[in-house]
């Protein structure tokens, strides 16, 4: 343990993994928010600690069975000429979900009407949404153990590079779901990303690979637009306000 902690090269891998888990957990996070705003506001930061607190012990469970993740990518079936595994049927499943709880989301925003503190807890129960989150966080967790394990040589560094990051995200979890929760228009655009993740995921299941920098990209785009559109909000309304 001590040699690790000297050797530069072990340092470097744990950085750069930090790095990227926490880059990869964005839509893991954005999730969260969204799915926890439908819960009374007094469950919903619990439902978060929970959520991403799950996604830890699934992670670390996961890197310790790197030998049966690695075995997720061995084809069990072909269909059509393309081979088929386990990982595929998971990335599918999941993106499958995502795209239908991110369009059902929207449909909500876009026909709902206003629902009470009371309808809430009706349609969004506490154990329900905590199982969103898991399930999502299953998706999202193989695909961030299959990149420390493609990056970092020690499972020790594996594993503290996942619970910083996660750590990081918990952090994160409470001001984005403030400033979503305070500007509605932002909840559109967090979908809107959360349905080009889940095509992303599906294309990765039928071996289209879509590289994640572009969709960050076009992430980080939108949100810049949005961010002049609610500062140019701002500016108009306080000039009323001093007119």
């Amino acid at each position: 343990m001590i040699e690790l902690l000297s050797d530069p090269a072990v340092w470097a891998s744990f950085l750069t993994l930090t790095v990227l888990e926490i880059v990869l957990g964005v839509d893991n996070v954005i999730f969260i928010s969204i799915a926890a705003s439908r819960l009374p506001p007094e469950q919903r930061r619990r439902a978060r600690v929970i959520g991403l607190s799950g996604a830890l012990v699934l992670r670390i469970l996961l890197l310790l069975s790197i030998a049966w993740i690695i075995g997720l990518s061995e084809p069990i079936a072909t269909v059509f000429g393309l081979e088929i595994s386990w990982r595929d049927i998971i990335l599918i499943a999941g993106g499958l979900f995502l795209l239908y709880k991110a369009s059902t989301e929207i449909f909500e925003e876009v026909e709902g009407g206003i629902h009470t503190a009371e309808e809430s807890v009706v349609t969004a129960a506490f154990a329900s949404v905590i199982f969103q989150i898991m399930l999502l966080d299953l998706v999202f967790s193989l695909d961030s153990v299959i990149t420390a394990v493609g990056i970092a040589d020690h499972i020790e560094v594996m594993i503290a590079a996942v619970v910083v990051a996660i750590l990081v995200m918990m952090i994160a979890a409470a001001p984005i779901a403030k400033f979503v929760e305070d500007h509605p228009s932002t909840k559109m655009l967090a979908l809107a990303f959360l349905v080009m993740v889940g095509m992303a995921l599906v294309a990765d299941g039928f071996h289209v690979h879509i590289e994640r920098g572009f969709i960050y990209a076009a992430m980080v785009f939108a949100g810049a637009v949005e961010m002049l559109n609610l500062w140019r909000a701002a500016r108009r309304k306080r000039l009323v306000e001093n007119a």
